[in-house]
């Protein structure tokens, strides 16, 4: 059976470079980046060699860069040690509804324990207005948290101007970058980002590593405590061949990003277009031009998300919904939510995300399975309009 993986947004396959690059550090290279001995300035070395690649990646001064166990460890580190360092100027916390759950999850938290949070509404297509966040603003507002561009959607903030509201009021700015890095052009200066999550396993690195930029002069409380490492902001030896493998992935995603980005784009569009001329009533979700290149969120109504990517697994294609299911009971995209998508099309949403390793193949496939088993999920249904819009 034809396998196709579409599914790029949830994790990517480790590149075989990046395996190469890490493998010495499992056996010959072993030394524990703390010790002072050869074997341990061995690692030491290769550690800080990766930590100039992420910098170069999203252009911030290697002393910046915080090396975490993934992007939701950097997201909770940023918001509660802010939190934590600046207390005492402020308890408020500016967000949007449409942030990763790590980010919201984080805010919750907070909120129990006596922070502010105001989530900022977005629009139908999944945009922030930065008169919204600067309308927000209060004199104890302490953190703007924005994601640089939505993990399920696609969609891309306004952060370059969000940035410049928070310099403005001299606001720390965090965004989550998890989805962005490695896939379009990044700046940490020219956006005015003050913190900056990152995770090796949505650029080709492996799971289980990932960053946090904290610009020189932003105040962050650690909370995970223990020995001295990276500069007393997270205790705990350090992960070396999972660094020096992202490492690796950010040094090739810097030199992919002047072809690849349009490449996914082309197969992108090729594979919604496809579907919207093939399959009746798709709407398309988010904003249909500031997203990423390699993302787009279909609903499908008249389906359910669930039963949708089951079939489309029996036929070897890898998709993901914005949903999570359980105990067998789907609960529609918080994202969507939202945007205002109604609950039985959100309901019937797909997010297809392609790829370094997909080709016209990989498209031609799921165009030749999906009608047939659209039709078939839908059985009666019929459309109210056979126009095709973006949602």
């Amino acid at each position: 059976m034809r396998e196709a993986y579409l599914d790029y947004n949830a994790t990517t396959p480790v590149d075989p470079r990046v395996v190469e690059t890490m493998l010495p550090y499992f056996r010959e290279s072993f030394g524990n980046p703390s010790s002072v001995h050869g074997a341990g300035r061995k690692a030491r070395a290769a550690m800080e060699e990766a930590r100039e690649e992420v910098a170069r990646l999203v252009n911030c001064d290697p002393v910046e860069v915080v090396f975490t166990s993934g992007g939701t460890e950097a997201d909770n580190m940023a918001i509660s040690g802010v939190a934590a360092a600046l207390r005492g100027r402020g308890n408020h916390i500016i967000t949007t509804r449409v942030e990763h759950p790590a980010v919201l999850a984080t805010c919750l938290h907070l909120e129990r324990e006596g922070y502010e949070v105001t989530r900022i509404e977005v629009d139908r297509q999944g945009r922030i207005d930065p008169d919204r966040v600067s309308a927000a603003i209060t004199d104890r507002t302490i953190l703007i948290s924005v994601m640089h561009a939505n993990n399920e959607t696609g969609t891309i903030s306004p952060v370059r101007e969000i940035g410049e509201v928070a310099a403005r009021h001299r606001i720390y700015f965090h965004s989550d970058a998890v989805q962005s890095a490695g896939r379009i052009p990044l700046d940490c200066r020219e956006e005015n980002i003050l913190l900056l999550s990152l995770s090796a396993h949505k650029i080709y690195g492996p799971k289980g590593t990932g960053a946090l930029v904290v610009r020189k002069g932003v105040k962050v409380h650690s909370f995970i405590h223990g020995g001295s490492q990276e500069r007393h902001r997270r205790g705990g030896t350090e992960n070396v061949a999972g660094i020096v493998a992202f490492g690796k992935a950010c040094e090739l995603a810097r030199g992919s990003l002047a072809a690849e980005p349009a490449r996914l784009q082309v197969l992108r569009n090729r594979l919604e277009e496809g579907i919207l001329a093939s399959v009746p009533g798709v709407l398309v979700n988010g904003d249909p031009c500031h997203r990423l290149p390699n993302t787009t969120n279909l609903s499908f109504p008249g389906t359910a998300a669930d039963s949708l990517l089951a079939s489309l697994d029996l036929e070897g294609i890898a998709a993901s919904s914005g949903a999570a299911c359980s105990s067998g009971t789907l609960k529609h995209s918080h994202v969507l939510a939202a945007m205002g998508v109604e609950p039985a099309v959100a309901g019937g949403a797909i997010r297809f995300s392609v790829g370094r390793e997909n080709s016209d193949d990989d498209v031609n496939h799921l165009l030749a399975v999906l009608p047939g088993i659209v039709e078939r999920l839908r059985g009666n249904w019929k459309p109210e309009s056979g126009e095709r819009k973006a949602v």
